[in-house]
């Protein structure tokens, strides 16, 4: 699993390109994807959610936009340059005003024990330098029917892989550098994606961390997966 420190190095140095990158690399889809997440947090009528790796804040906004205003929305990052980013855009859209933004830790969260009815996460998992301790950490905080959300890439299907990792390593650092001028950052999320568990492995690792059940929503060929897992 990535080193804390590095996987910090690499966001502070192309946060301000993130939101860029983003929509390039995934040609837009991720739009999409997180909207899917939104929908299912909706579904659940949730008074708290904590959206953890908030990043540039893209899930929570998303978050805002369709939640009822009483809903109190908390975006936490470990990477102080990316809430930089987050608090700027928050700044220009008055209807987010009531989104907070911290620093904090997924593995030692500053929050009660059971403090919120759902946790997403978007593209954040693969960056934990201990899975296994933040998924129990997640649990702690969520209440007990509460629902973890995380959009996240996955393995692709058998007949997809060899075009997608070629992809993946040849063409995607190659725009990442044009847009970001850090073709190196993207090469370490090439690693970290082709390390990254499938979604029926990463759903029986959840169950083991203690959630009562995980079921998997494969996407885009199953190169992205949506996971809800219950406490």
């Amino acid at each position: 699993m990535p080193e804390a420190s590095k996987v910090k190095g690499v966001f502070s140095a192309i946060a301000p390109k993130y939101d860029a990158a983003n929509r390039i690399i995934s040609c837009g889809m991720d739009i999409g994807w997180r909207r899917e997440v939104v929908n299912l947090v909706a579904a659940r009528k949730p008074s708290a959610v904590l959206d953890l790796a908030t990043g540039s804040g893209d899930m929570a906004f998303a978050l805002r936009k369709t939640l009822p205003p009483t809903c109190q929305i908390l975006g936490i990052d470990f990477c102080e340059p990316m809430l930089e980013v987050a608090r700027r855009k928050k700044a220009e859209l008055s209807w987010a005003a009531d989104i907070t933004f911290a620093q904090g830790d997924a593995m030692n969260l500053a929050l009660p024990d059971e403090s919120v009815d759902a946790v997403t996460i978007g593209w954040g998992l693969r960056n934990f330098d201990d899975r296994t301790k933040g998924l129990s950490e997640i649990r702690r905080v969520l209440k007990k029917g509460g629902a973890l959300y995380c959009l996240e890439f996955s393995q692709p299907y058998r007949w997809i892989r060899f075009p997608y990792y070629f992809y993946l390593r040849h063409v995607m650092p190659i725009l990442a550098r044009i847009v970001t001028g850090r073709r190196d950052s993207y090469e370490y999320l090439v690693g970290t994606v082709s390390a990254f568990p499938g979604r029926e492995i990463l759903a029986a690792e959840m169950r083991a961390a203690g959630f009562a059940k995980a079921r998997a929503f494969p996407r885009f060929f199953s190169i992205v997966a949506i996971h809800e897992a219950v406490k």
